[in-house]
């Protein structure tokens, strides 16, 4: 990437509207799955997004909750998922309960993520976990 990440940005947060912080745009990695991703915008993106640091951690928590309710959505269908054993169930849900405890620990909300939706699948797995004889 040549110049700043700023110089591609409107020069504020896309998610708080800060101008205020350096921004961040893309980043690879992998999810929570191990899949590899690219967190903030696809490749294929025309209006990528660009994130303040706080923003940025909220929208790694978002992919995380998403990508977890996903794989529980198929795991309560009754189809293949990431999640199907129990250490994986369990894993999941600490992981919920992780982006739970950050998202009351920040003052303001976050845009990105509602800590009201991540409670309601937290809520959900308790049960499937509860089914499974799994300790919480």
């Amino acid at each position: 990437m040549t110049g700043t990440e700023s110089d591609f940005s409107a020069g504020k947060c896309d998610a708080c509207g800060t101008t205020r912080e350096p921004f961040v745009k893309v980043s690879l990695g992998k999810d929570f799955f191990g899949r590899m991703y690219d967190r903030l915008s696809p490749s294929s993106d025309l209006s990528p997004k660009w994130y303040c640091e706080s923003c940025s951690l909220h929208k790694n928590l978002q992919r995380d909750f998403r990508d977890i309710r996903a794989e529980f959505d198929k795991l309560s269908k009754g189809q293949a998922s990431e999640i199907a054993g129990a250490d994986q169930l369990q894993r999941a849900h600490m992981r919920l309960q992780e982006i739970a405890a950050v998202l009351k620990g920040h003052a303001v909300g976050s845009g990105l993520i509602d800590l009201a939706d991540v409670n309601a699948l937290i809520s959900r797995m308790q049960v499937q976990v509860g089914s499974q004889s799994v300790s919480g």
